[in-house]
């Protein structure tokens, strides 16, 4: 999923453009098997940037070149098998060391001015402890979804006693829920190494999380400003394209005259 385009890039492009704007300067990726195009992507292209410049498309090469992270930037680890979100990040433990980190998940394509996740950096410094990036949602949908039990809300930074993963609707303690985008500690890690799989028989992040409330860390839930696509749903992809498509300054026209063709 990561590598399905929208308008003219990958979801995954948008996700390191995202961490890029919130100050971030080491990207790790988590990947398995036949993910090599993600790899490929963030290395160099020498044949199609001696072809840009054998042409003249000086401008282009140029915006080749602007995105794509520094030698050393990068790194990979693979997670062998779809043990869950939580197992995942457990995977990148000695990578990320002693620090804070950020989750992306790139298939939760957010758009705003700030990025989403500069606006949780900027939040982040206020409150410390971990943050999480959350929407509300019908109650018959928390079962989708990590939510939150609440200790107070404002209406846009809320505060929580604990999460709770894929609850049913009838025991769901909110309608606060968790959505692609984390700021978290390093203590999750020695968690995340004796959790039992939970829902859906995966390691859950958010069983981690609540250990870390359990062990006395701040929990935030963030309320963004930007908008949110979940481009995991057939729906939710085919928004973004349109939403992006009507906003690019070259498509944006077309695009528009081409929908009412079809309205």
């Amino acid at each position: 999923k990561e590598m399905l385009t929208i308008v003219d890039k990958p979801l995954i492009q948008y996700a390191i453009e995202e961490a890029q704007a919130a100050g971030i300067e080491q990207f790790f990726f988590v990947t398995g098997r036949a993910k090599s195009a993600l790899e490929d992507h963030f290395d160099l292209a020498f044949e199609l940037e001696a072809s840009l410049k054998e042409r003249g498309r000086t401008a282009l090469l140029d915006e080749l070149r602007g995105w794509l992270p520094e030698a050393g930037q990068l790194a990979y680890t693979r997670q062998q098998r779809p043990l869950g979100l939580g197992h995942a990040v457990w995977c990148a433990r000695h990578l990320v060391g002693d620090d804070p980190f950020a989750v992306i998940l790139p298939d939760d394509l957010m758009v705003g001015d700030p990025p989403c996740l500069a606006e949780m950096v900027d939040v982040y410094a206020r409150t410390g402890g971990n943050l999480v990036a959350v929407v509300d949602v019908p109650r018959e949908q928390t079962k989708r979804y990590g939510v939150l039990d609440l200790v107070c809300d404002d209406g846009r930074l809320a505060r929580a006693r604990g999460v709770v993963e894929k609850p049913d609707p009838a025991d769901a303690p909110s309608t606060l829920t968790i959505i692609g985008r984390y700021i978290v500690q390093p203590e999750i890690f020695g968690h995340l190494a004796d959790i039992a799989p939970g829902a859906g028989g995966e390691i859950q992040l958010t069983d981690g999380l609540d250990r870390l409330i359990a062990d006395g860390q701040p929990f935030h839930g963030l309320r963004v400003a930007g908008r949110r696509f979940d481009c995991g749903s057939k729906l939710g992809y085919l928004e973004a394209n349109i939403a992006l498509g009507l906003r690019h300054p070259e498509l944006g026209e077309a695009l528009r005259g081409l929908l009412k063709t079809y309205l």
